[in-house]
C-alpha cells in the first residue's frame, strides 16, 4: 500500500518521457529511441563480432526494448533495463545462429565500431583497438567482460544471466584478461 508520501517523489524529464512513450507519444518514442540507439549499438558491437551483424542485432534489440516498454517497473533505471534486454536479445540471436550453422564465419578486423557523440579521437581509437582485440576472443570470454567491466555486472549476476556456474565466470574472465594481455603485449 502507497502512503501519502510516496506522490512527493520527484519525477525526472526522463520519467515522464518514458511514460508518455509508454503512453503512445510518438515523439517521446522517438526521442527515447535516438538518445539509445548509439549505446546499445555499441553493447551489441562489444558483444558480437562484425559490424553487419551487429547492425542487425542492435535493431533487434531496439525492437525489443520497444515492445518491452510497457514492461518497464521503474524499479531500475531505464538504462540497466535496456542493457539487459538487449543482453538478453543478443545471447538469444547467437544461440540461433549456432543452431543455423555449425561454425560462424570470421569477420573481417578491419571492421569499425561506431563511436559514441561527442568522443574525443584518442578515446575512438583505444575502443576501437579494444574491440578488434575482443574480436579475437571466444565468445564465453568475451561475454563475460562485456558483463562485467562494461555493464559492470557482478559475477553473482552474470552467472544467473549466462546460467553458468560462478567458477566457470570467475575462470572465464582470468582467461579473458589474460590473452587480452597477451595479445595487447604482442602489438606492443
Amino acid at each position: 500500500m502507497r502512503s501519502a508520501l510516496s506522490g512527493a517523489i520527484p519525477v525526472t524529464p526522463k520519467d515522464v518521457r518514458l511514460a508518455a512513450a509508454v503512453a503512445g507519444d510518438r515523439r517521446a518514442l522517438e526521442e527515447l529511441v535516438s538518445e539509445l540507439l548509439p549505446r546499445i549499438r555499441n553493447l551489441v558491437r562489444y558483444l558480437v563480432r562484425g559490424d553487419a551483424e551487429a547492425d542487425d542485432i542492435a535493431q533487434e534489440a531496439m525492437v525489443a526494448i520497444v515492445r518491452g516498454l510497457p514492461t518497464h517497473r521503474g524499479e531500475g533505471t531505464f538504462r540497466s533495463w535496456s542493457d539487459r534486454v538487449a543482453t538478453r536479445t543478443v545471447f538469444g540471436c547467437l544461440k540461433r545462429a549456432r543452431r543455423a550453422r555449425a561454425e560462424m564465419v570470421s569477420r573481417t578486423a578491419d571492421l569499425e565500431a561506431l563511436p559514441p557523440p561527442n568522443t574525443a579521437p584518442d578515446e575512438y581509437t583505444v575502443r576501437r583497438h579494444v574491440v578488434l582485440l575482443l574480436d579475437r576472443l571466444p565468445y564465453e570470454q568475451r561475454h563475460v567482460l562485456v558483463l562485467h567491466h562494461v555493464l559492470g555486472m557482478s559475477i553473482p549476476s552474470i552467472s544467473e544471466e549466462m546460467g553458468i556456474p560462478l567458477e566457470t565466470v570467475r575462470s572465464r574472465l582470468r582467461l579473458g584478461i589474460r590473452k587480452l594481455r597477451a595479445m595487447h603485449g604482442d602489438e606492443s
